[in-house]
């Protein structure tokens, strides 16, 4: 999901989450109506919001404490060990760099095995080369656990690398103003022609739910033809 500041990206997470009621309609999930935190549908924020006083495997099993001692260690160990974090179980969220905490918010919410995972800019406070690399670490984890993932991003090439919908989205009332179908092959190449195209199509779509008056790509393509400029 993509879409400019207040369109209400991150609320429709909170309300999917059942973290903010919804104003009219409902949330559904296998014939439950969600009105509070679910726990099959996991949430990760935008900072990793771990608990400082707490270690790393503490964190993660945070959510677990119904759950036999054993079972809870196994589903801790397994969630670290899916994150590539098993080394670090008896660290201190202090000596995490910004990638690894991260890791960890990921791997706390996938610990109950949810259905649903929502991802709030996970990476949007990381450097390029983190955020590559956790994008690429994302793709691993689902293609593993087969959960549905509802990601919120400002960048237009995290989603295309990601998705495989994106849904852009339009203030004043919030709502869905275009929908893209992203099938390109996995491993997406970001320098192909094929990306290059949905990239242009998404910035397009983005401009005119912002009101900018960008043309679609087929017209962008059109005009450059015609000596008219490149597309935007």
């Amino acid at each position: 999901t993509i879409g400019g500041s207040g369109c209400g990206k991150s609320t429709m997470l909170r309300t999917i989450s059942g973290l903010d009621p919804p104003t009219q309609g409902r949330v559904v999930l296998d014939g439950t109506i969600i009105t509070a935190p679910h726990e099959q549908i996991g949430i990760v924020f935008q900072e990793p919001r771990l608990l400082p006083w707490l270690h790393v495997a503490d964190n993660v099993g945070f959510g677990l404490e119904g759950y036999p001692k054993l079972e809870r260690r196994m589903r801790v160990a397994g969630a670290l060990d899916r994150v590539g974090l098993t080394d670090k179980a008896r660290v201190w969220p202090r000596e995490l760099s910004g990638g690894q905490a991260q890791r960890v918010a990921i791997a706390r919410a996938l610990v109950p095995r949810p259905q649903v995972l929502l991802l709030d800019e996970p990476f949007s406070a990381l450097d390029a080369f983190t955020r590559a690399d956790l994008q690429d670490h994302l793709l691993d984890l689902w293609a593993d656990l087969k959960p549905t993932l509802v990601m919120v991003t400002h960048d237009v090439e995290e989603a295309i690398v990601l998705a495989d919908r994106i849904m852009v989205l339009r203030a004043h009332p919030g709502r869905v103003y275009e929908e893209i179908a992203c099938d390109l092959p996995r491993p997406r190449d970001r320098q192909s022609a094929a990306f290059d195209f949905v990239k242009r199509r998404v910035l397009a779509a983005l401009d005119r739910s912002l009101d900018r008056g960008a043309p679609t790509v087929e017209e962008g393509e059109t005009r450059a033809a015609a000596g008219g400029g490149l597309w935007w």
